[in-house]
């Protein structure tokens, strides 16, 4: 697992050096505010609807074939990024990374082929810390490099040679396709009772796409993959697994309110300088990379229940959201975010362990594509509802978290039944 926790902070590593330079970079290059924010949305927009379709696809061709493609067409995009002398460069650049950047989700998948059940939550923290810190490390030094002369253009190839080591690493794991299926199938009995008939369909189906694929049919084998894609992504719309993304989708507003105006609301309120929200916000990332090794023990503590943890660190956000909105000083502000990093980390760790848990690992690449098309949406609505809500206070934004958390909540209180009994959601084969 260790061999995939590097390519994952490198990863992000690269990323965080580039992503908060381009807006002054598109800026630079004539561009005007809206059409910045034009070729930020179409961005969203390619992730919102790439996820899933990419997470179905590493089901269907396998993770090695997917993560391997979905690295080199992203180093491509960082390469042409790197080149982008023009705004139509620069919109050109991020088609291939919109569509394809997809390697953490599609890590995750592999992890979780590979980990029991039960020791998933734990791996999976790891995981994200290991990501996080190549988060936090990264805009230092691509604040460092764009000091230089013509620092954009080589952050951006120094990104793209960060991709393809990546893409080197990758190949060079050890792999075999063979076991993890197997190793698929009998988490698959073991876990996802009920499921397991159509989980047993989706296997039989794999394995005659892959021999499909084996006998050198070029010009059948892509609609072969793009009919499995749609119905896999069919058998997850019509599964009964809408409460939990409806949960993830509402912790995930919630948590972009509480941030959305951070920065905004502290100078409003207290007087306090955007540098110090700066450190602030560093700060609780530091606490996120820390909750993300302590998960194991906490786990562990919860004897390995997903749902309760998930529900107390849920309810514990709730609350921090609503001590931040109600603070009276900037020290209640510090120990709310000190708290919400721990519960937030714990949360997104949890809900993506419940997805997996109640739809089972043979679809976990779809899964967890239709999660983040999920955190897309929240992406694009928060901004919205925050801009509505600061309308009326600048604790606004976190109030109105705070009334989505708490539906979240009665969600999952109203489905513990479902979620205690672990397994026996079905997608329907229609």
């Amino acid at each position: 697992f260790v061999k995939l926790f590097l390519p994952s902070f490198q990863d992000l590593f690269g990323v965080s050096m580039v992503v908060p330079l381009m807006n002054l970079h598109i800026k630079s290059l004539g561009a005007s505010h809206t059409v910045a924010g034009v070729i930020g949305s179409l961005y969203g927009i390619m992730q919102l609807f790439s996820s899933t379709f990419v997470g179905c696809w590493s089901d269907i061709v396998g993770r090695r074939y997917s993560l391997l493609a979905c690295i080199l067409l992203s180093a491509l995009g960082y390469f042409l990024l790197g080149t982008s002398t023009t705004v139509f460069l620069f919109a050109i650049s991020r088609v291939p990374v919109g569509i394809f950047k997809h390697t953490l989700s599609i890590s995750k998948a592999l992890l979780s082929d590979l980990v029991s059940e039960r020791d998933r939550p734990l791996v999976m923290g790891r995981f994200n810390a290991a990501s996080s810190v190549g988060f936090i490390l990264g805009p230092v030094v691509g604040g460092y490099l764009t000091e230089l002369e013509d620092g954009f253009y080589q952050t951006s190839f120094i990104c793209a040679s960060i991709f393809l080591l990546n893409a080197g690493l990758v190949w060079l794991l050890p792999w075999s396709e063979e076991n993890t299926g197997n190793r698929e199938h009998q988490q698959g009995s073991k876990g996802t009772g009920s499921f397991s008939a159509k989980a047993n369909h989706d296997l039989h189906l794999k394995s005659a796409t892959n021999g499909t694929l084996a006998s050198g049919s070029l010009f059948r084998s892509p609609w072969i993959q793009v009919a499995t894609v749609l119905k896999r992504i069919k058998g997850i719309a019509c599964s009964d697994l809408w409460d939990i993304f409806l949960v993830r989708l509402l912790m995930s507003v919630a948590i972009l309110l509480y941030y959305s105006n951070f920065s905004l609301a502290l100078e409003e309120r207290f007087g306090v300088k955007p540098l110090f929200a700066g450190y602030l916000m560093s700060y609780s990332s530091a606490l996120g990379v820390l909750a993300g090794c302590l998960l194991g023990p906490i786990t562990r503590l919860y004897q390995h229940n997903t749902y309760r943890l998930l529900l107390h660190s849920s309810a514990l956000t709730c609350t921090l959201i609503l001590l931040y909105a109600s603070a009276l000083s900037i020290w209640m502000i510090i120990l709310s975010s000190t708290f919400l990093a721990f519960s937030t980390t714990i949360g997104r760790t949890c809900i993506i362990d419940l997805e997996l848990t109640m739809g089972g690992n043979e679809a976990s690449g779809t899964l967890l594509g239709v999660g983040q098309s999920v955190t897309s949406v929240g992406r694009i609505v928060a901004p919205l509802l925050s801009g509505i809500a600061q309308e009326f206070s600048p604790c606004g934004p976190p109030s109105l978290g705070v009334g989505l958390a708490l539906v979240a909540i009665l969600i999952m209180n109203v489905n513990k039944q479902k979620y205690c009994s672990r397994g026996n959601v079905k997608l329907k084969n229609r």
